[in-house]
């Protein structure tokens, strides 16, 4: 059985990606500025979490449903 997802929730996905790559961004941004070695890895490791779920997400707009 197939399960595509309806245009509301296509959209929902895209505004929490666009939501997330912001967050990515900034978080890769200023741990680069970041001065204190504690906040550079708190940043560091959002910013791979965030790439992470950003991943997840795009995963669910290319799945059909399918199992293989």
């Amino acid at each position: 059985m197939k399960r595509i997802l309806g245009l509301h929730e296509t959209l929902e996905l895209h505004e929490l990606i666009t939501f997330k790559s912001l967050c990515l961004t900034k978080s890769a941004t200023m741990s680069g500025l970041a001065q204190d070695l504690d906040l550079q890895t708190i940043l560091l490791d959002d910013a791979k979490n965030g790439h992470e779920h950003i991943q997840r997400l795009k995963d669910f707009l290319t799945y059909t449903g399918e199992q293989a």
